[in-house]
């Protein structure tokens, strides 16, 4: 399991994955390897080069998608950022500044919807200087005020996230 998730990034094909297993155990076991390791390190690398290429050229037309999508809606402000900001509940009060201390809930997804964090599951939110997350987020909490909800959705390689209320 620990090697597979090694391998993971490298998104092998069936004929792949059998050419690697066959490696692995031929290598645990002793036997004499049916390729030159040396002979094959370079075109590995440029192998898995290309293929993080081509997947971060698939998340960027994913996200570019997100992002367009997001700022079709009703209401959504799209900055100079690419943050596309969505109010979904008007707070009171002062909105933070970049130096503040805030305390949030929030949900975080990936452009295909799919959760990778949220203090909701955890059952509590969770406190940060806002200038020490990521740029979307120091830049879209500034748009809120205490005790609003607003849904972010971050340019680039960033996920999607839907913080609230801002306390």
């Amino acid at each position: 399991m620990l090697v597979s998730r090694s391998l993971a990034a490298f998104r092998l094909t069936p004929a792949e994955v059998a050419f690697v297993a066959q490696g692995l155990a031929d290598s645990a076991t002793g036997k004499t390897p049916q390729v030159e390791l040396s002979a094959y390190n370079e075109k590995v690398q440029e192998w898995a080069k290309a293929r993080r290429k081509a997947q971060g050229e698939k998340h960027a037309a994913a996200n570019k998608e997100v992002l367009d999508k997001a700022a079709k809606e009703k209401g959504a402000v799209k900055t100079d950022s690419g943050l596309v900001y969505l109010s979904l509940k008007e707070g009171s009060g002062a909105s933070p500044t970049a130096t503040d201390t805030v305390k949030v809930n929030y949900r975080g997804t990936l452009t295909d919807g799919k959760e990778f964090d949220s203090s909701y599951k955890r059952g509590t939110p969770i406190e940060f200087r806002l200038n020490g997350v990521i740029k979307c987020w120091t830049e879209g909490l500034q748009k809120m005020k205490v005790g609003g909800k607003a849904r972010l959705v971050c340019p680039r390689r960033s996920p999607t996230v839907r913080p609230a209320p801002v306390t």
